[in-house]
């Protein structure tokens, strides 16, 4: 007996529908997948075997084939073993086949029929959509992700057990609504204020510029002059995200499997990472290439300090995504495309002691040339705006608090209005992305 039943599978950030077509026939007792399972597509039999048993249904005895079409379509991840235990089910007698229609299911079988979350949803929950399907069959901890999506009734179940007896009409779930604005109002916050900053008026000034037109900044500066401090306080001052920018970003978390547990990114993310970070894991890549730190950072912040010491093929390929706001991997399987529209914000000493103009500075121009000298041209033109950082002095250290970042961001976001409605129908947001 053929049952067939929808799942999908993950392509750079967008996920392709996939049928997962089970047959039973009489023969010897095997178990064959098809349609370019990898490694762990193919080790779902064990995993399906054993929940089935261990919920109380008998796995068939017979010749199992189990299609994932389109067979040209490499399939990768554990997303299939709830697809293929339905499919069994059905295939055997034991499921409505009515019922199963319409749905996309995807989750991960525990031994004992669990369902585990798996990454991704939020963007097969967006294809499920696209394709007309009336809802989703998922893991618990899917489906506030998934419930984001409009125009899906979303079903958590927790057990194999549990799918089957709703399928069956046996156990009523009732579909899951999420409250997107109040998710979107929880985004975490690291309680940082622009108030905290004291002095540094004129790189304040440099950031707020940079915040209001999406401008990439360089702030030069020695040690302990508040070039960090002030880098992570730039997020506190960028607008909120809006609906679909929020899911824009989630999308891409998602994929990663970093989406937080309560389904929706709240805030802009910041991005730091260190400076011994790979190429392949700042722009992205890897073996099933995944998101790299510029994707992570997708309408976010992208921190880059201390600057010099980043590898120079690391740096050299942030040349591309800064121009295009996007990142291409070409591999032999196939070539993905990642959102990267993110502000790029680093930080350097202006020579090797970091000294230089402000104190006793030791290093030779010969130093001072080849330590700046790691930093590319072109990729310094990529930077909007240099920000030069001095120390601060007692009496501003000691001073009064400046200006809060609520204040700051209100004009920032009153500026980001004006350029939206200067030019209404080109979707440019900020002076940064104007055309030629």
């Amino acid at each position: 007996m053929l049952a067939r039943v929808v799942s999908a599978c993950l392509r750079g950030i967008e996920a392709a529908l996939v049928r997962v077509e089970v047959d039973v026939s009489h023969g010897l007792p095997t178990f064959a997948t098809v349609g370019l399972p990898d490694p762990a597509v193919r080790e779902s039999r064990d995993r399906v075997r054993a929940a089935m048993r261990n919920a109380g249904f008998p796995f068939p005895a017979d010749r199992v084939t189990v299609n994932l079409a389109p067979a040209d379509l490499r399939k990768e991840g554990v997303s299939f073993d709830l697809a293929i235990a339905l499919g069994l089910l059905v295939a055997s007698g034991s499921l409505k086949r009515e019922r199963v229609d319409g749905l996309l299911v995807a989750g991960e079988l525990a031994l004992d029929g669990t369902i585990h979350p798996v990454r991704g949803v939020l963007p097969m929950a967006l294809a499920a959509v696209r394709a007309g399907l009336g809802g989703c069959l998922l893991a618990p901890g899917n489906a506030v992700e998934a419930a984001v999506v409009d125009g899906l009734a979303i079903y958590p179940a927790g057990t194999l057990g549990e799918a089957a007896a709703f399928l069956n009409g046996e156990l009523a779930i009732a579909p899951l609504v999420a409250d997107r604005d109040r998710l979107l109002a929880e985004g975490d916050t690291d309680d940082v204020d622009f108030a905290d900053v004291r002095g540094q008026a004129h790189a304040k000034r440099g950031l707020e510029i940079a915040a209001a037109g999406g401008h990439n900044v360089l702030l030069l500066g020695p040690p302990g002059s508040g070039k960090t401090m002030l880098a992570r306080r730039l997020g506190s001052i960028l607008p909120p995200l809006s609906l679909a920018e929020a899911i824009e970003v989630s999308t891409v978390w998602s994929v990663a499997g970093r989406l937080p547990s309560r389904g929706l990114m709240g805030e802009r993310p910041f991005r730091a990472p260190h400076h011994t970070t790979s190429d392949a894991g700042l722009i992205g890549g890897g073996r099933g290439p995944q998101p790299g730190e510029v994707s992570l950072a997708h309408l976010g912040v992208l921190f880059l300090d201390e600057l010099p010491e980043f590898r120079r093929n690391v740096l050299e390929a942030l040349r591309q995504p800064l121009e295009e706001r996007a990142v291409t991997i070409a591999r032999a399987r196939g070539t993905l495309r990642l959102p990267a529209r993110f502000q790029l914000v680093a930080a350097m000493n202006p020579c090797p002691c970091g000294m230089l103009g402000h104190g006793a500075c030791g290093c030779t121009p010969t130093a001072v040339r080849t330590y700046r000298g790691r930093i590319s041209g072109p990729l310094l033109d990529r930077m909007d705006l240099q920000v030069e950082v001095a120390p601060v002095t007692y009496e501003e250290m000691t001073g009064p608090p400046g200006e809060s970042s609520a204040a700051v961001g209100a004009r920032v976001e009153a500026a980001r209005r004006r350029q939206a409605d200067r030019l209404p129908r080109t979707g440019v947001a900020a002076n940064a992305e104007l055309p030629p």
